[in-house]
């Protein structure tokens, strides 16, 4: 992906590309010619990872993914500059007002997926951070984009949540690939997961344990 004059999109070009991000030495402000042009390459990319999960029915949603963009580009920034931030921290990382769904969950995903990284930073930073909660709450919405993150998910009814078969199928190989044993271990997810691996189980995960009512985390056998 070529430079542009945008602090903002190269920054998105690079962590996309390459995984890193550079943080600058003060705020930017991003103007809506840029959001306009992040819509647009979201648009592109999404179609890119729409053919690994094969689907024609999940359309990107634009909006979401530059929101998520935002909340990420911002989040990156104030790990340096912090000075006289503190009142504009709802204004640079305001929360999700869209409606949630697959295509907004995956749209988000385009940037968010790299948000655990940028907590974990602020989090050895400064533990205390405020805004390390704020972007876990936004983690916590998008669990997705949070797997392998350590999130408070009781409340979610997982078959619910994991209705939607693409969204289910994703969702799976990403507690695979994240090797998350805290979602694996949830009995709904941990059935589907061995339904999946049906006799290559050992060789998709051979240290994840069947769990059963009796053998769930936290019940005495």
């Amino acid at each position: 992906m070529m430079k542009t004059e945008s602090l903002f999109l190269d920054t998105l070009f690079l962590l996309r590309k390459d995984e890193c991000i550079t943080i600058f030495t003060d705020l930017q402000e991003i103007s809506k010619k840029e959001e306009e042009d992040a819509a647009d390459y979201f648009e592109s990319e999404f179609e890119k990872e729409r053919l690994e999960f094969l689907s024609d029915q999940i359309n990107c949603d634009s909006e979401t993914a530059v929101w998520a963009a935002k909340v990420v580009y911002h989040s990156a920034q104030l790990y340096l500059i912090r000075k006289d931030t503190a009142k504009d921290l709802e204004k640079l990382i305001p929360q999700f007002k869209g409606k949630r769904d697959i295509s907004s969950i995956l749209s988000a995903d385009l940037s968010l997926r790299f948000l655990p990284q940028i907590i974990s930073a602020l989090q050895n930073a400064d533990p205390e951070d405020p805004l390390v909660k704020m972007l876990e709450n936004i983690l916590t919405q998008f669990h997705y984009s949070g797997i392998g993150w350590d999130l408070d998910l009781e409340k979610i009814n997982w078959e619910e949540e994991l209705k939607d078969k693409t969204y289910r199928k994703l969702y799976l190989e990403r507690i695979v690939e994240k090797n998350s044993y805290r979602l694996a271990e949830i009995p709904y997810i941990n059935q589907l997961l061995m339904a999946e691996f049906g006799m290559y189980k050992d060789i998709f995960w051979k240290e994840l344990k069947t769990i059963t009512k009796e053998n769930e985390p936290g019940n005495s056998i």
